[in-house]
């Protein structure tokens, strides 16, 4: 025998969607700092996607993290090759969040002296679902 279930159409209206909110990381302090939403998680999410090695941390599945690390390390990474391969490594790492759309408009600052020696600054558009963020990153 079916039952019936008058379910009320306002109340589907009301349901609330599901958010990307999660805890705030307070990168200086090394603590969690309360909670963000939409386009500060988003931000969040590529800093720590970012820094995450791809494949060593079991607690994520295999398309959560980067091979940046392990690519410039093992690789002895010359200009050149950064320049051609980071965009494809970036553009990986984060283009499997849904709340992502694309990750485009990259530049390179490579930095010859101390404190930076040996490293470089990379630059980066990401259109979300929440608008566009512009990005920098140390590698």
């Amino acid at each position: 025998m079916a039952v019936d279930i008058a379910i009320p159409v306002a109340a589907i209206e009301d349901e609330e969607t599901i958010t990307s909110r999660t805890y705030a990381i307070d990168w200086e302090a090394g603590r969690i700092a309360g909670f963000i939403d939409e386009q500060e998680a988003v931000k969040q999410f590529i800093k720590k996607a970012l820094l995450t090695p791809r494949f060593h941390c079991l607690i994520y599945d295999s398309q959560y993290g980067s091979e940046i690390r392990d690519s410039v390390i093992r690789n002895t990474a010359t200009r050149e090759y950064i320049e051609a391969e980071m965009p494809f490594l970036i553009r990986d790492t984060l283009i499997h969040d849904e709340r992502i759309l694309d990750v485009y408009n990259f530049g390179f600052e490579f930095k010859d002296t101390y404190p930076h020696q040996d490293s470089v600054i990379i630059s980066f558009d990401v259109d979300t679902i929440y608008g566009s963020i512009q990005t920098k990153e140390v590698i």
